[in-house]
């Protein structure tokens, strides 16, 4: 897990070692043990560590040999990556007859390659954003993304050639791209929460897309392809259980099993986010079946605000599975404290609260592990969301589109100026629909591939990486493992959903593993109370908000400022322009997080 950048120009020429240097000091949190830098001609390699997996000889960028038998005098492959490969040790022994040099898990693409080109790149099984030069036939430089998106990757075209970094705020401060931003994708993210596609909210930088392969010669993109996450809607699940619950219970055991362990590997010690939900009570159940030691989980919960407290629900389940929990209060003054930190996090901006408690628990899990397990995909996989079966419905049975309504519409809230462009919030959701239906299945099949496009790698596992990076934390997400998600996402859709609730594999499931789940009790849903929080300082944060100079651009200043005194029963709108209006002081305007939200917004 690190953080990737680099620079190939258009003339060849060397890239300045200043650059590189300020794109090593922009990830320089996502890799806090150690750089390295390579310049090979007219392309410069950057990686910062974060050391998980061959604490020793790990160290990036890797080199490869061209020639076996001439060494590095024959020429090198030469790689950076981010993330983790799992099925490294499996790739390397049918890999044999090449001599490795590392222990680390990002060396089996390089031979990989080598004989195979982009093809051997999809035999890697994990999570990773990869760069790799060839310098044969002129050059080439190859990025790749893990197909669901799970580790983030972005690249900016210029005059000066193509660099790519881990994090768009690294290509911001080296100079190579302007913070000026693109207002539809800000009027998507405020109605949507997210942003869709392979643009960002800054118009010259873009992100590789889950699963895309780019090939880049004299700094220019030359050609792109892209690697589905998600089977062909004609797929059988691997293995196929046929249409009985009790024989695809019995196979998603051996898939699940299989993926906790290869998930588990690891030099330094890992444990888990649980929350009250069944995801993590799964991954929990299994990692207890795996570990000889008891399993370390995390949890947070929240004592003011009116909202479900889980705590107690995965205390019982800890209790049941032998864990050791440790827990955390997320309060009034943690959001406080937090809101400006985690917005400096997130540069490719999200509005979802539950940056929060993933920044909380971040925190209190660093001194004890440097590896999180959690439940990110058992939604989007097990087709979890209540939406799901609202979406599936007939229209007279009270069916309803996904995501009919931006957050938005009908506030009055916007200025008259941009009513018109943030009505167009639907259009990144709409080419996802329309890419679904192109690839066919049952309407349920369709609806879990448009939150698997956008929402899965945009908002929860963008929030993911930002959250814990910025802590020092890996975060692992075991259910979008290519194994779990070619047996999950072909199933039939009756034992995926019924009328009453989704994940039925996985529910019952736990039922035989781990009862004390209650994997058939009715779903709360997680709710972070910002909008009390919120409410308790209504007037001050309204105006600070509302004059913020983006917000102020963008709406109406006393519908701002009344939004935020109902903020009560208003907490998603306020929290949404509370969010970004620190996310706009803190990456475009210069500014940086002064202690609390107020102290953050009032500098100047």
């Amino acid at each position: 897990m690190c953080g990737i950048a680099g620079i190939m120009t258009r003339d060849g020429s060397p890239p300045a070692a200043e650059l590189l240097d300020r794109l090593a000091r922009g990830l320089a949190h996502r890799g806090p043990d150690g750089h390295g830098v390579t310049v090979r001609g007219g392309v410069g390699l950057v990686h910062t560590r974060l050391a998980i997996i061959d604490l020793v000889t790990g160290d990036q960028p890797l080199l490869w040999p061209l020639d076996p038998g001439a060494g590095e005098a024959g020429g090198t492959l030469a790689l950076v990556g981010n993330g983790e490969i799992y099925n490294y040790r499996e790739l390397k022994a049918e890999l044999a007859g090449h001599a490795f040099r590392t222990g680390s898990d990002c060396e089996p693409p390089l031979p990989l390659y080598l004989e195979q080109g982009l093809d051997g790149l999809d035999r890697l099984r994990g999570m990773y954003a990869l760069a790799i030069h060839d310098p044969r036939q002129g050059g080439r430089l190859v990025l790749a993304r893990d197909p669901f998106g799970i580790k983030p990757l972005y690249y900016v075209e210029g005059a000066f050639g193509l660099a790519f970094a881990s994090e768009p705020g690294a290509l911001i401060r080296a100079g190579l791209a302007g913070a000026a931003l693109d207002d539809a994708r800000i009027l998507e993210l405020l109605q949507l929460h997210f942003t869709t596609g392979p643009e960002t909210v800054f118009p010259a930088i873009r992100r590789v897309l889950p699963g895309e392969r780019l090939v880049v010669t004299a700094g220019q993109v030359t050609a792109r392809r892209q690697s589905p996450a998600l089977p062909a809607a004609d797929a059988r699940p691997d293995p196929d259980p046929g249409r009985d619950m009790a024989a695809a219970v019995e196979a998603f055991d051996r898939v699940f099993e299989q993926a906790i362990d290869l998930h588990q590997r690891s030099d330094v010690p890992y444990g888990l986010f649980l929350s009250g939900g069944i995801d993590s009570a799964a991954v929990l159940a299994m990692m207890a079946r795996l570990n000889p030691r008891p399993v370390t989980a995390f949890t947070a919960g929240f004592a003011d605000g009116g909202v479900h407290d889980e705590r107690a629900q995965a205390r019982i389940v800890a209790d049941a599975a032998g864990a050791e929990l440790i827990e955390t209060l997320v309060t009034r003054a943690d959001f406080d404290r937090i809101a400006p930190l985690a917005a400096q996090a997130l540069d490719d901006p999200t509005l979802d609260y539950a940056v929060l408690p993933s920044f909380r628990l971040a925190e209190i899990a660093r001194p004890q592990v440097k590896v999180v397990l959690s439940g990110e995909g058992g939604d989007e996989l097990f087709a979890g969301y209540g939406r799901y079966r609202r979406a599936a419905r007939w229209r007279l049975l009270g069916g309803r589109p996904m995501r009919r309504k931006g957050d938005l519409d009908g506030t009055g809230l916007l200025r008259p100026e941009y009513e018109a462009a943030a009505a167009r919030w639907r259009d990144g959701m709409e080419a996802a629909e329309t890419a679904a239906a192109q690839a066919g299945g049952s309407r349920l099949r369709r609806l879990q591939a448009v939150d698997c496009t956008d929402w899965l790698p945009n908002d929860l596992l963008l929030k993911l990486d930002r959250m814990l990076m910025f802590n020092g934390i890996e975060g692992r997400t075991p259910f979008l493992d290519r194994g779990v998600a070619g047996f999950a996402l072909p199933l039939p859709d009756r034992l995926k959903m019924d009328g009453r609730c989704g994940k039925l594999v996985l529910r019952h499931w736990l039922a035989q593993h781990l009862p004390a789940a209650a994997p058939f009790a009715p779903k709360r849903g997680f709710t972070v109370p910002v909008g009390a929080w919120i409410a308790a300082d209504a007037d001050r944060l309204g105006h600070l908000v509302a004059d913020e100079p983006l917000i102020a651009r963008l709406a109406r200043r006393e519908a701002v400022i009344g939004l935020f005194r109902e903020a009560g029963r208003q907490g998603q709108r306020a929290w949404g322009l509370l969010m970004l209006a620190l996310w706009h002081r803190i990456h475009v305007a210069g500014g940086a997080p002064c202690g609390d939200i107020a102290a953050t917004l009032a500098e100047t």
